[in-house]
């Protein structure tokens, strides 16, 4: 019998302009957490999309346990013990956790659905790996953490020995990914095999047993985790040597840019999601609002950028109150927002590469001529930013956005928003899903823009990106700030227990 549960051999998968795998090899042991390391549209997501039967492969083959297998399609996959929690979380959002966990392999008897028992097994798996989910909660009031163990207990369910988790740390806080890191050890311990696609380092060295890297679509190594380190992997994700320190300039801010005076938006239930909150950005400055997911730093970003109504205060722009203004006027004035759902704000999916990066121009004076769009300029605009920006596409500036990969998708919105040349970047989550070079790119450009005398609000969940770039951290807990402290004297710890509510405990 082979070593290997599963063995992808020779796999090669072309799209229009572009060869997305190109004969690659990946061999997962039985209890074993395997890597799959790459930058964006390196391939990954292809590779894993072609073993659960999403995509099929050009050329190779899959064994599984030395046979080899046909995987149809992701019913197929099923039935052979594969199971994938994707990036984006396939959910239906006006069902119960109970619904979504068996739609699709409902127990009937006589055409009616068997609940109770789907119930048993589902709240039976929940108190195994304590996931602790709601089986009647529908998935649209629980947090993004809870719904990603309504992915993982759909694969459960099914009975999946090999588990796929497609950047599933990306939507997460750093308290629901140590609990992740637990389930998924825990599941290798007990004989599953799981298959972990991500771009953070520390992540790998954590939990994982071995790494295989991909670049640009070709199989680069697999390597053991222990012995290899973060710069090596790095290195070979890449193709060069990664510096992980920034230059940051000692600050030299000017005036207030942005003004929030008592603030307050309504959430869920008419309840304050932002209660009362005031404070300001200054030109030359990042100031980062920190907190657990789900405490109203959302609704802030979406109030600033004109997403979202008020329910009582004022916003100041450059001196001009805002606070029910249009979109299109708090563009115009200078501000740029990088949201946190890319799909939903950010881009037009199926509108091409060009045209997403002239959305918040189009109208002005360089792409438009008496009320007239100049698609020579809109192609030119696209191909310098794609060139400037590294956008990784198939077909250049007429790709469908739809078929690029995330993290390229994440590119050209940052791209689209520091070309407008704003005077107030709101960037929330800006790296979210971004390998680590992109990472460091998107980075270096939030301090140019920080350098050029603009104001720059960071609405982040990653307490290292906070720390690299914040000069002022605000958090923020049940909707209202709870503390302000200063970038370069915060500690982790410090800044845990203000997130969590514990301000009581917090020493200066």
């Amino acid at each position: 019998m082979s070593e290997y549960i599963i063995e992808m051999l020779n796999i090669t998968k072309e799209f229009p302009g572009i060869r997305a795998n190109d004969g690659i090899n990946l061999q997962l042991k039985k209890g074993e957490i395997h890597a799959l390391l790459g930058e964006n549209g390196a391939g990954k997501s292809t590779l894993m999309s072609i073993l659960f039967g999403l995509y099929k492969a050009d050329e190779g083959k899959i064994l599984m346990n030395g046979r080899e297998v046909e995987i149809r399609n992701p019913n197929d996959a099923n039935r052979l013990g594969i199971g994938m929690v994707h990036q984006h979380f396939k959910l239906v959002h006006n069902f119960t956790v109970l619904e979504n966990i068996i739609l699709g392999v409902e127990t009937t008897e006589h055409g009616v659905l068997k609940m109770d028992e789907a119930k048993k097994k589902v709240m039976a798996l929940s108190e195994r790996y304590n996931f602790n989910v709601d089986p009647d909660a529908l998935i649209s009031d629980i947090t993004v953490g809870m719904q990603q163990r309504v992915e993982i207990l759909k694969m459960l369910y099914r009975n999946a020995n090999i588990l796929i988790f497609d950047e599933p740390t990306a939507v997460l806080t750093p308290q629901e990914i140590d609990e992740l890191m637990l389930i998924m050890r825990g599941m290798a311990d007990e004989g599953k095999s799981i298959l972990f696609i991500t771009h953070k380092l520390d992540e790998i060295k954590k939990v994982a047993d071995r790494c295989t890297v991909l670049r640009k679509g070709k199989y680069i190594a697999t390597v053991p985790v222990k012995t290899t380190s973060v710069e090596e992997m790095a290195e070979m994700m890449v193709g060069r040597k990664i510096s992980f320190s920034l230059d940051k300039e000692d600050i030299i801010t000017g005036e207030s840019v942005l003004k929030v005076e008592n603030l307050v938006v309504k959430g869920a239930h008419n309840k304050n999601a932002v209660d009362n909150v005031s404070f300001t950005v200054n030109a030359g400055e990042v100031v980062c609002i920190a907190g657990i997911d789900g405490n109203g730093q959302s609704e802030i970003a979406y109030a600033l950028a004109g997403l979202m109504d008020t329910a009582g205060g004022k916003i100041t722009l450059k001196g001009q109150d805002i606070s029910n203004a249009g979109i299109r006027v708090r563009n115009d004035l200078g501000l740029a927002h990088i949201p946190e759902d890319r799909h939903k704000y950010g881009l037009v999916l199926d509108f091409s590469l060009e045209e997403n990066l002239a959305l918040k121009n189009y109208h002005k004076g360089a792409l438009n001529h008496g009320g007239f769009i100049d698609f020579k300029a809109v192609r030119k605009q696209a191909e310098g930013l794609i060139n400037s920006f590294d956008i990784r596409s198939g077909q250049g500036a007429t790709t469908v956005v739809r078929s690029m990969s995330g993290g390229n998708q994440q590119k050209a919105i940052i791209a689209r928003e520091i070309y407008s040349e704003p005077d107030l970047l709101i960037a929330v989550q800006p790296t979210r899903g971004l390998d680590v070079g992109a990472m460091l790119y998107i980075h270096e450009q939030i301090l140019k823009e920080r350098a050029k005398g603009k104001a720059v609000l960071l609405i982040s969940l990653e307490l290292d990106e906070v720390f690299q770039l914040a000069d002022r951290i605000l958090v923020i807990y049940e909707g209202k700030i709870v503390a302000e402290l200063k970038g370069n004297e915060a500690t982790a710890q410090q800044l845990g227990l203000y997130m969590a509510g514990a301000k009581g405990e917090v020493k200066a």
